[in-house]
């Protein structure tokens, strides 16, 4: 394959902005919607590659600024790039480490709220563990505390040196506490410069380093929860020769559906879209309704790991005492690993004992769980029973939640 990317449109469903599609990389192809798994240090914590690939995940995202501390860029590119590195054959995505460098390093609040209309906190301190200005961004390692720079020439030489297939333009990650005019200095100062600029850094390399697969770019879309600005930094990123695009930055989720429709409406429609850390279902459903193509989030593992595990039916912590002798499979509809080869008491048991294996096992499933459930909607899209899954699924999942809110 002699280009970085190509993109094909399958299906699409009438009155929507939904669509499914594949997207052809050097290592292989995606069939859109996915949900890409987080690899966060060139592992999904607690799965070797091959348990993962066996989740059915076609794709798995890792994280520059971690793999930029630790072992190092220029390792990963010694070592043969991500793939040989961490023996993953499929396609990988590389962020631009911007989400780190600027939230988990300043410890802000995270930039979606989860409750809604109720007041934001205030940012605690640590801010000043990162200093931003047009020309980049410093800041302390959450390591060490050793002082580095990120410039978006600097990110695109690390994703290169990672080698993801998709790669992501630096950009500033601006959260629900900024108002409106610091929203429109962000883009026009920083986000929407930094993108001509790693674009231009991007394009460099390619062609620099002709030993390696070509790789692709994604143009960053900021704005937060503000329709105009939405609207017409997807236009500005839109007119730029990316490869496809990542919709990030600060969401309310009473109206996620709504700002990535109105960021949807703007961009190429035959260029793919990536949602940055989504996966709850709702969520889920919501953006794919309204354009989003594949997504990625750290949460199903992080969850996992507490011992919280998805059915259809919502969550459910395993480590609740009516499981303690219950030699059922944990869920006996689901394929995965996990279920086909240990009850829930075993699960139980090894997590009130702390065993590692809890965790993985735990892991195996929601990953699998939250990969077949966008598998499902891409399906439904195909056939165009879309809108009967959607509310099929999400009544069955939140029926526990929503029973328990009506009775308060």
């Amino acid at each position: 394959m002699k280009r970085a990317l190509e993109f094909t449109i399958t299906h699409r469903l009438p009155g929507t902005l939904a669509r499914t599609g594949v997207l052809r990389t050097p290592h292989g192809e995606i069939a859109t919607p996915a949900f890409i798994p987080v690899g966060t240090r060139a592992t999904l914590k607690g799965l070797t590659p091959e348990q993962l690939a066996a989740t059915g995940a076609q794709a798995v995202l890792v994280n520059a600024y971690h793999l930029f501390l630790r072992p190092g860029h220029d390792l990963v590119d010694e070592a043969g790039g991500i793939h040989q590195f961490m023996n993953w054959p499929k396609p990988t995505f590389s962020d631009s480490g911007g989400f780190q460098v600027m939230s988990l390093g300043v410890g802000m609040k995270k930039v979606i709220d989860m409750v809604g209309d109720a007041p934001l906190s205030t940012q605690p301190a640590r801010q000043n563990l990162t200093r931003i200005d047009n020309d980049g961004v410093t800041f302390k390692s959450h390591l060490d505390g050793s002082l580095q720079r990120f410039t978006p020439e600097l990110s695109m030489q690390i994703q290169h040196g990672i080698g993801a297939d998709i790669t992501f333009a630096f950009d500033e990650l601006t959260t629900l506490q900024h108002d409106y005019d610091y929203q429109v200095e962000s883009l026009d100062m920083r986000t929407h410069p930094w993108a001509v600029r790693s674009l231009r850094e991007h394009q460099r390399l390619n062609a620099e380093r002709t030993h390696r697969p070509p790789q692709a770019l994604y143009g960053v879309v900021q704005g937060a929860h503000y329709e105009d600005l939405r609207r017409a930094s997807a236009r500005t990123l839109g007119a730029m020769e990316f490869d496809g695009f990542g919709l990030g930055g600060a969401f309310t989720k009473h109206n996620i559906g709504a700002i990535v429709g109105w960021i949807c409406e703007e961009l190429p429609e035959d260029k793919p879209r990536h949602m940055l850390g989504i996966s709850e279902p709702d969520d889920i459903f919501d953006c794919i309704e309204h354009g989003a193509d594949t997504f990625d989030c750290v949460s199903p593992a992080r969850v996992a790991r507490n011992g919280a595990m998805y059915t259809r039916d919502g969550r459910v912590n395993i480590r609740r005492q009516e499981f303690r002798r219950d030699v059922a499979p944990f869920d006996a509809n689901c394929s995965c690993y996990t279920c086909q080869h240990y009850t829930r008491a075993y699960l139980h048991h090894l997590f009130r004992v702390d065993e590692m294996l809890a965790k993985t096992l735990a892991t195996i499933h929601n990953e699998q769980f939250i990969v077949q459930l966008v598998d499902d909607i891409r399906a439904s899209i195909a056939d165009g029973t879309f809108m009967q899954f959607k509310r099929e699924f999400l009544a069955s999942y939140y029926a526990t939640s929503a029973a328990t809110s009506t009775a308060a």
